[in-house]
């Protein structure tokens, strides 16, 4: 019996983020914990049409950040694949596309943000752990509801090529073809303290309240922090320096009008706690003699300080107009610097903030952390061995979360595999920034599978207009 769908989850707003999509709802699952979870979503986009023998299926693993929908962060891999020559990989005029959503992630499968049927409230901070092997064992269940009988090739990037890993478990007759690019087959004491350090951000906003905040009151804070550190693994150095160097954005005096005096105290203070987003905003008028300080102490302590100061000074009379403007500047006249680096960073954080939720985010990045392919089964040599499946291994020259002698000793590990270094200063972004080299080297690895080649030889179906890529919520991974 075909299990129940829907196409919209009003208690998670984040869902609607990703367009299109349908919720298929699993009855129940138990998860590698033991524990039992039931009336558990499931998220999922297709593209193309299921052929008769059920195997013509391009399985899409989507990113830590990213929704189902492929269009919005690969549409450059989408289009026409030939037997031979140039391409595209993700062709869904004779593939069957699908990409579904781990639990953990806020856009419409299982998470913190779906409510549990025992309780009648959003899990919150009481989603149960789940591991990669778990979205695994669920997504197959999904795949065999809609008719799937093997995968022609499974794809990845990053977290979804820890996913592509696990997949290969499920044989070379159910997975024939694996691409993971740049992922590990287990994470790194590395990795895991770059996800650490991130958790530590959010836990320190005293919104979080141990993730039992509102919606409309997200540790927005502790998420920026958390994002900005992110961002930093996602690039290099060298990409900083070329795109940002240390150049400063334009200030806007464009105004005309008048501004207030303030004092230089009051500059210094503003300038120190630029990017703080929670600092105290600065009065429109302020004594004339006085420091900052005095204009943040409370009436009775500002009253105890005048007088302190006039039985110093032998006098209460305020300053002389000169010294007075000597302690005083123009609004106008200040802008603290606003580095571009800096821009940026602040940027994508405030982006971030828009589109995920902070209990989501821990759930994800300590799923990531658990990633372990040998746990069970056996010496973590030996289990990679044991991955039959041909694999095109894609690693970047330049990625410092998962670095390229880390991929490439994975790759050597893997008895029919192909590495592939994507040339990039990007970093770990590179898989996206660079989608020409990663796209013609799937295609390339495709061309030369036969199982591939008869499903290019098949009669295609029309594929939809689009107007191309949307990514204006999704700028990284």
């Amino acid at each position: 019996m075909p299990f129940e769908r829907r196409t919209t989850q009003p208690e998670n707003p984040f869902s609607r983020l990703s367009p299109g999509q349908t919720i298929v709802i699993v009855p129940e699952f138990k998860l590698d914990s033991g524990y039992t979870i039931r009336d558990v979503p499931v998220a999922y986009k297709t593209w193309g049409v299921l052929n008769e023998a059920g195997d013509n299926c391009m399985l899409i693993c989507h990113p830590l950040t990213r929704s189902v929908d492929v269009e919005d962060w690969w549409a450059n891999l989408m289009g026409i694949c030939g037997l031979e020559g140039k391409g595209k990989a993700i062709d869904e005029s004779k593939f069957y596309i699908v990409c579904l959503n781990v639990m953990g992630s806020p856009y419409g499968s299982a998470s913190p943000l779906t409510m549990n049927p025992e309780t009648g409230t959003r899990y919150g901070p009481e989603f149960p752990q789940a591991t990669i092997r778990d979205d695994c064992r669920l997504h197959k269940i999904v795949l065999d509801d809609l008719g799937v009988k093997s995968v022609a090739i499974c794809i990845g990037g990053s977290m979804a090529g820890m996913h592509v890993y696990e997949w290969a478990f499920y044989g070379k007759d159910y997975i024939k073809l694996l691409v993971p690019i740049s992922a590990p087959a287990k994470s790194s004491a590395w990795s895991m303290s770059w996800t650490e350090s991130q958790r530590q951000s959010i836990f320190a906003d005293p919104k979080y309240l141990d993730g039992y905040y509102s919606l409309d009151a997200q540790p927005t804070q502790g998420m920026i922090a958390a994002r900005m550190t992110a961002m930093l693994t996602y690039r290099t150095r060298a990409s900083y320096e070329r795109r940002f160097g240390r150049e400063i954005m334009d200030s806007d005096n464009s105004s005309q009008q008048e501004k207030p005096s303030i004092p230089h105290s009051e500059v210094h203070r503003l300038a120190h706690n630029a990017g703080h987003r929670h600092m105290k905003p600065y009065p429109l008028s302020f004594p004339s003699t006085n420091s900052s300080a005095a204009s943040l102490q409370t009436p009775d302590q500002s009253h105890s300080s005048k007088e302190s100061v006039a039985s110093t000074n032998g006098s209460s009379s305020p300053s002389t107009p000169d010294s007075s403007s000597q302690q005083e500047t123009k609004i106008a006249a200040y802008q603290p610097p606003m580095y571009s680096a800096h821009s940026y960073l602040r940027y994508q954080a405030d982006k971030f903030n828009e589109r995920f939720d902070a209990n989501c985010y821990i759930a994800l990045s300590r799923k990531m952390d658990g990633h372990d392919v040998l746990y069970g089964r056996g010496n973590y040599e030996d289990v990679v061995r044991s991955i039959q499946q041909p694999t095109l291994v894609l690693g970047i020259e330049s990625d410092v979360l998962y670095p390229f002698y880390e991929i490439k000793a994975l790759s050597e590990l893997l008895p029919n595999a192909e590495l592939i270094c994507v040339k990039s200063e990007e970093g770990h972004d590179g898989l996206l920034l660079e989608y020409e080299q990663v796209n013609d080297a799937i295609v390339a690895f495709m061309q030369k599978h036969e199982h591939i080649r008869e499903i290019l030889r098949q009669k295609g179906v029309p594929i939809p207009e689009r107007n191309g890529p949307r990514g204006a919520m999704f700028a990284s991974w």
